[in-house]
């Protein structure tokens, strides 16, 4: 790989930039596409609104790229890190828009948004609470429970089929081979776009069976600017705010970790001040969106896997994904193309983005002393938590609504787990072995304190993707923009998949007669 493009501040030649942005585009807009059209249904909202929707959440997501890759002041990481909508506020958002309107549900996200942008630095100074243990244990958790929304993209998007028809196989497999084949062949920046590829040639296999539909790009206006409160000013209710506090909760532990992640993959330090400013590029975005009949924002995780996997670590290619997902939001007749790509050959792509995150997690873990018990038993309870509500969905369904927003998200359950457990074994474990800080690196951080990614570490050499892609229950999409579901049908939101947490670096082990230096301290 050459070193021009290394560097996050590297600036492509126009074309390549543009190829790089529509990548990381395409591999986040079913992920995008997810929110709108899933509260469209369950609100048993008109045509025109899920379009309109549709066209606000590519606008606002592609602002939100551009603040936290080009930063302004203190908001914004300046770091190749891909904005979009959380699922997680999805099934929130269905209880406070059926409760008391689209306005409500506006009014909480633009509250939310403005804690999540007061809360920043403080969240920042937590960052000991994410050690190696922690954070792949995460990753590799997330990594398997976002495998079974690729199958069911692969089968079509209906949950309830259980068999795949011969025709959505051929279209998966033959999409997976060709990013595969595109990967192994091609060393240079077509190999690099390996998914792009992948992507388009997937969808033009599949126009001849008459599985892509652009009679969407007809029926969409050629140009549309949103304006602000369409439906009509916010209003504030307590608990609805509460409800996506929490939700914004949930997503700065997801930012946070994937902040670190491309801090590992690309060598930048990512310390308190700059996780701050990640976070206040979350809240004003959200913020906005909230303004502009959108939905809370997150980092994706499944862009961080895809600059991992083509090597272009330039912010810049992701301000060009910022643009293109603007652009795609002010000419909806962009979004109707985008949203035209078959389900299968979204689940073909999706294996390889998603089964990634695994991947990040193993090779992170593999810092970690996993011959110590006690880190075993922080993997082996967190990961085994996290597959419940994975494996036997609907499990919590009679916990409390606002308790069911963190139970049956996998995330949740395995980083809560993992911090908990790391806590108790390796930070008050320790202390009461009397080893203290000087105890044997068993790769976990010191309790006094993070260690932060300083950008002297090699990355992993696995792919880290995934953002939080859903796929609705119970809803039959045949691509992104299909809303096949009857109004008025119930759908339960799956638990938000993504936003996977990052890593932050550990230091290398020491002679146990040593004591361990901090971060930075010459050996």
């Amino acid at each position: 790989m050459s070193a021009a493009l290394t560097g996050v501040d590297e600036k492509l030649p126009p074309a390549k930039l543009v190829l790089a942005g529509a990548q990381h585009l395409l591999a986040m807009y079913a992920s995008i596409a997810a929110a709108p059209l899933v509260l469209a249904v369950a609100l048993q909202l008109p045509q025109e609104q899920v379009i309109y929707l549709l066209a606000v959440t590519a606008l606002a997501s592609g602002v939100a790229t551009i603040l936290q890759s080009v930063g302004i002041w203190n908001i914004g990481a300046r770091l190749p890190i891909v904005q979009g909508t959380t699922f997680t506020a999805v099934a929130p958002m269905i209880l406070i828009g059926g409760e008391w309107g689209l306005p409500a549900i506006f009014g909480s996200v633009i509250a939310a948004g403005l804690f999540t942008f007061i809360a920043a630095p403080f969240f920042s100074r937590v960052l000991f609470l994410f050690p190696p243990v922690v954070t792949g244990t995460t990753i590799a958790a997330i990594g398997i429970s976002l495998i079974p929304i690729a199958a069911n993209w692969m089968v079509g998007g209906d949950q309830s089929v259980t068999a795949i028809s011969g025709l959505n196989l051929l279209l998966a497999v033959s999409t997976l081979v060709i990013i595969l084949a595109v990967s192994r062949i091609f060393s240079g920046f077509l190999g690099r776009i390996a998914v792009l590829v992948g992507l388009v040639l997937g969808t033009l296999i599949a126009i001849p069976f008459g599985l892509v539909d652009f009679s969407g790009v007809g029926t969409a206006s050629v140009f549309e600017f949103p304006a602000p409160f369409a439906f009509g000013l916010p209003t504030f209710h307590f608990s609805a705010v509460l409800a996506m506090i929490i939700v914004m909760l949930i997503t700065m532990v997801e930012t946070t970790s994937d902040a670190l992640a491309i801090g590992d993959i690309t060598g930048e330090k990512v310390d308190e001040k700059r996780v701050a400013a990640t976070l206040r590029a979350d809240g004003l975005s959200t913020m906005l969106g909230g303004v502009f009949n959108s939905f809370p924002f997150t980092a994706y995780a499944q862009n961080v896997g895809l600059i991992r996997l083509s090597g272009v670590k330039s912010r810049w290619a992701i301000t060009a994904a910022g643009v293109l997902l603007v652009l795609m939001g002010l000419f909806p007749q962009i979004s109707a193309v985008v949203a035209a790509i078959p389900m299968p050959v979204l689940g073909g792509a999706a294996m390889v983005l998603f089964g990634g995150v695994a991947a990040v997690g193993i090779g992170i873990l593999g810092r970690v002393n996993l011959n110590d018990s006690r880190n075993i038993l922080i993997v082996s309870v967190s990961l085994g938590l996290a597959m419940v509500p994975v494996s036997k969905p609907g499990i919590f369904s009679g916990f409390p609504a606002s308790l069911q927003i963190v139970v049956e998200n996998s995330i949740v359950l395995a980083c809560l787990s993992a911090i908990v457990l790391n806590l108790i074994f390796n930070v008050a474990g320790r202390m009461k072995d009397g080893q203290g800080g000087d105890a044997p690196d068993t790769g976990t951080a010191p309790a006094e304190g993070p260690v932060l990614s300083t950008g002297t570490m090699p990355a992993p050499t696995s792919v880290q993707p995934v953002g939080e892609s859903a796929q609705p229950v119970g809803t039959s999409v045949q691509s992104v923009g299909e809303l096949v579901q009857p109004a008025g049908t119930s759908v339960q939101p799956v638990g938000q998949q993504a936003g996977g947490p990052a890593q932050p670096l550990g230091r290398p082990a020491q002679p146990a007669a040593q004591p361990a230096r901090s971060v930075g301290e010459p050996a």
